[in-house]
């Protein structure tokens, strides 16, 4: 029978600088269609975590995985494997918000019609489309929240990595995210995302996992994963 590889796989990853730890060992493996919530206090390595799952950084010890292969944010298959939004996305100012998301679709493939078709799509889906003309500093700062999370689903991609998607949102727009994550993961994409919000975390996540000291937080077993 043919081994089916994980979507991603952490085997004791760490990272430390200067004999300080920013990770702690950590590991764990999701399927195509799985779902991982990353919880922890602040400075517990959430976002150190999410920045090797998405080649910003390199782990000290360990390994980390997509699709069988070793992170190498220079390898295009790498890059075309996975999106993310980990901190504000560079925007340009004189540019709408119909046109960055056409222009982020068209730079992965989509011809220039299908790119405006799918910015348009998507700006709908993020329920933004009243706003396509407006410019990014024109945004509050949950409307730029929701911006940013679909300028990282626009483009092609299987594996998705978030750092607290649930950041400046009300409960209606926390709603939105939580509609379009689970339309992702439906299709069979793998996500994975730091998080303080239980409502999200019970919402999305098929599995949880705790960093650092306080794993009464996520209510985890003490494999670090929820069932």
């Amino acid at each position: 029978m043919k081994s089916v590889t994980s979507a991603v796989e952490v085997e004791e990853c760490a990272l430390s600088i200067d004999q300080v730890a920013l990770l702690e060992p950590v590991s764990f493996s999701l399927a195509a269609g799985e779902s991982l919530a990353v919880t922890g206090s602040n400075g517990s390595g959430k976002t150190t975590l999410l920045r090797i799952l998405a080649g910003l950084a390199r782990p000290t010890s360990g390994a980390a995985r997509i699709h069988g292969a070793p992170i190498d944010e220079r390898s295009p298959a790498f890059r075309r494997a996975v999106s993310g939004s980990i901190g504000r996305p560079p925007v340009a100012r004189d540019l709408t918000l119909e046109e960055h998301l056409a222009l982020v679709a068209a730079s992965w493939g989509s011809s220039v019609e299908n790119a405006r078709q799918r910015a348009a799509a998507e700006l709908e889906r993020w329920q933004l489309g009243a706003l396509r003309r407006r410019f990014p500093h024109e945004l509050s700062s949950g409307q730029s929240q929701l911006f940013a999370l679909a300028l990282a689903v626009v483009r092609p991609y299987e594996v998705l990595v978030l750092d607290e998607p649930e950041q400046r949102l009300d409960p209606d727009r926390l709603g939105i995210v939580i509609e379009v994550l689970r339309q992702e993961i439906a299709a069979g994409r793998t996500v994975v995302f730091a998080t303080h919000s239980v409502v999200l975390r019970e919402a999305v996540a098929s599995r949880s996992i705790q960093l650092g000291g306080d794993a009464g937080d996520a209510g985890s077993d003490p494999s670090g994963f929820d069932a």
